[in-house]
């Protein structure tokens, strides 16, 4: 497993994911699934921060100085979540620093096991999360903006 097998499954993903925050409107930022969960703005930043931990987790690639975790806590209101143009480049540097990390991971390193706070992982198992973690709050967003149209 190397990056250059991997970055096509990334990008196709990882863009659509970019593709579909670009297309909010800022007040859609504030939706959330009717009587629970968090907003839709709390789910792009939440995927970003992933994005940041898995590089460092997984990859070994440390996080950006001035990078804060703030959706760890659960979906609480926070300005940032309102900031569409702040959202969309946070996911843009997020991308980049992902996109980074995997392709200075050694080839040989792809399969080897991490400790992580998630407990153990290769690096190829740490995609497929991200990916599936990437999906997930995009079908999320989608049923959002549908139940709120």
């Amino acid at each position: 497993m190397s990056f250059e097998t991997m970055l096509p499954v990334w990008r196709a993903v990882r863009d659509r994911f970019q593709k579909l925050a670009a297309g909010l409107r800022e007040e859609e930022l504030l939706l959330t699934a009717p009587g629970q969960g968090p907003t839709i703005g709390w789910m792009l930043r939440h995927n970003a921060e992933v994005e940041y931990m898995f590089a460092e987790w997984f990859f070994q690639a440390e996080k950006p100085k001035g990078i804060e975790y703030i959706t760890g806590g659960g979906p609480v209101d926070h300005p940032d979540y309102a900031d569409l143009k702040g959202l969309l480049h946070f996911l843009e540097e997020s991308d980049r620093h992902f996109t980074m990390a995997m392709r200075l991971l050694p080839d040989d390193a792809w399969d080897t096991p991490v400790a992580s706070q998630m407990g153990m992982s290769t690096p190829r198992e740490a995609m497929g999360r991200v990916l599936y973690h990437n999906g997930l709050h995009a079908g999320q967003i989608s049923l959002i903006r549908k139940l709120n149209a």
